[in-house]
């Protein structure tokens, strides 16, 4: 007997499964990837109501400022990426921005600095299902712009450009590492190839912004510096100001 469906399980089916329809949801989605960052930015929406729990992730919708918005703790790697980025996508969001978190591969490019993603180099096992090798993963240049744009209004140090997207955190060798440079890849991540390429295979708007967290090139770790933190925390503040000027206010 062969396979009776064509895909087992799509985008489609997932968000009908715990019942998400665009009525529902807002015409931006901010998407960062841990609960705990999410439950702050719910603290900033105004009659956030929970759209649907599964497994370990929840959406919630409310207003800022009068408009409509809905948070999601998207996931800290492609694989669960890949299933709320295709959720948020088949319930009709139409911009979506990603708040994260990178390594920098520029020495030039401090922890506590922020990195705004122009364009990918997919490193990710997640991907290939999407797309072929020649495919193009970008950001939408209207809301990176945005993003550089608020980012630097704030007086922050922010930088943009190519970002290098992989699943295997411990492998990031000096060979592999340098390659990826030599490429142009000025930042690291595991999330921006997924949720970028899986937002333009549904003609979905959406750009990534990130809090530099470590350098690989010199060795440097910030995961405890305030730095990283008030970075962290400066992202929800661009993410909404942004959604504030794509929405002409």
């Amino acid at each position: 007997m062969q396979m009776v469906k064509d895909v087992h399980l799509t985008g489609k089916d997932l968000t009908e499964m715990v019942q998400l329809r665009p009525q529902d949801v807002g015409k931006y989605a901010i998407v960062p990837g841990p609960k705990d960052r999410l439950d702050v930015l719910i603290k900033k929406l105004e009659n956030p109501v929970r759209n649907f729990s599964f497994m370990e992730y929840t959406m919630y919708t409310g207003t800022y400022e009068g408009i409509r918005i809905s948070g999601i703790n998207g996931g800290r790697f492609s694989t669960d990426t890949s299933i709320t980025t295709e959720v948020i996508c088949n319930a009709g969001i139409q911009n979506i921005i990603r708040i994260g978190t990178c390594g920098a591969l520029d020495e030039n490019i401090k922890v506590g600095d922020l990195f705004i993603v122009d364009e990918v180099i997919r490193g990710d096992g997640v991907t290939p299902y999407y797309v072929d090798k020649d495919f193009k993963t970008i950001s939408d240049k209207k809301i990176s712009d945005l993003l550089y744009e608020v980012a630097k209004g704030m007086g922050l140090n922010a930088h943009r450009g190519k970002a290098w997207t992989t699943d295997a955190l411990l492998r990031e060798t000096r060979e592999i590492v340098e390659n990826k440079r030599k490429e142009g890849a000025k930042a690291v991540d595991m999330v921006s190839s997924a949720l970028l390429t899986i937002c333009q295979s549904y003609n979905i708007k959406a750009g990534s912004i990130l809090a530099v967290s470590d350098n690989v090139v010199t060795g440097e770790m910030g995961f405890m510096n305030p730095l990283y933190y008030t970075a962290e925390s400066n992202l929800i503040k661009i993410a909404l100001e942004t959604v504030k000027k794509l929405e002409g206010k």
